[in-house]
C-alpha cells in the first residue's frame, strides 16, 4: 500500500508539472489531484488511523456480515464518487468554464453514480462478499486486488497508458474496499487462497457486473463506463 502512495504521488506531481502550460489538461489534472489529495491521501489516512474503532462500531450492527460489507463498500465507493463530482462541478476554481474539463462522466452526482460508476460497483463488492465467505482474503490484499480490478477497467476502456497510473487507480478503487474488509474480518471464509484465487479476484467482479451494465446501458441512453481521470 506505502509502494502504491509513494508511486501514485509521483506521478501526480510528474503529470502537473508536465501539464502546467496547457488551460485544459491543467485543469483535469488538477481535479485529479483534488482527488488524490481528498481520497487517497486524507481519506486512506483516516482509514488506517481509525480502522480499529470503526471495526468494533460496525460489529455492532445487526446484519449479515456480507451485507454489512456490500453496504459499506457501497457507501465508500459513493463518498469517492462524491469528491470526484465535486472535483468537475469546481472547474471555474482550475481555469476553465464547467463541462470543458472533467473527470467524471457527468456534473451530475446521480447520472455519475446511477448511469457510470457506482450502480456497476454494487455487484462487484457482492462477487468480493462471495469470495471472503470462502476465503481468507487479508483486507490489504482485498484493497490491492480491487485496485488491480480499477486499473484493469480503466485500461480497457481507456487505453494502456493507465497501466502507468496503477498506483493512482489503486489507492482511488481499493480504499472502496478496505476497511469494509477490515470491518468483517473475523466472520470471513478460513481457507486460505492459493495463486488461482488471487487471479480470480481481479476478474470476477467484472462477470458479476456484467449483467448489470448491460440492463443499464439498455436503459440509459449515455454510454456506460467506468469513471476516468480526464475522460
Amino acid at each position: 500500500m506505502q509502494t502504491a502512495l509513494v508511486w501514485a504521488t509521483a506521478q501526480v506531481t510528474l503529470v502537473t508539472l508536465l501539464t502546467w502550460g496547457s488551460r485544459r489538461e491543467r485543469a483535469v489534472v488538477l481535479m485529479a489531484d483534488g482527488l488524490f489529495l481528498l481520497w487517497c491521501v486524507l481519506g486512506g489516512w483516516l482509514m488506517w488511523r481509525y480502522r480499529a474503532p470503526f471495526a468494533r462500531w460496525v460489529g455492532k450492527w445487526r446484519l449479515g456480515w456480507q451485507v454489512k460489507f456490500v453496504l459499506l463498500c457501497t457507501l465508500f465507493a459513493l463518498i469517492e464518487e462524491a469528491v470526484t463530482t465535486t472535483m468537475t462541478n469546481l472547474a471555474p476554481l482550475f481555469g476553465v468554464r464547467v463541462g470543458e474539463a472533467y473527470i467524471t462522466a457527468s456534473t451530475n452526482y446521480l447520472d455519475v453514480v446511477l448511469g457510470h460508476s457506482v450502480i456497476l460497483f454494487v455487484p462487484m463488492f457482492a462477487a468480493w462478499a462471495w469470495m471472503l465467505s470462502r476465503w481468507s482474503f487479508h483486507p490489504v490484499s482485498v484493497m490491492v486486488l480491487f485496485g488491480l480490478t480499477g486499473t484493469l477497467a480503466e485500461t480497457v476502456s481507456f487505453g494502456w497508458h493507465n497501466l502507468l497510473g496503477w498506483g493512482f487507480w489503486l489507492m482511488v478503487y481499493g480504499l472502496m474496499v478496505y476497511l469494509p474488509a477490515y470491518a468483517v474480518r473475523d466472520h470471513v471464509g478460513k481457507h486460505p487462497p492459493r495463486p488461482k484465487h488471487y487471479v480470480m479476484a481481479v476478474l470476477l467482479p467484472f462477470a458479476f457486473a456484467a449483467p448489470v451494465a448491460g440492463l443499464v446501458g439498455y436503459l440509459h441512453p449515455v454510454k456506460i463506463h467506468f469513471p476516468q481521470v480526464g475522460s
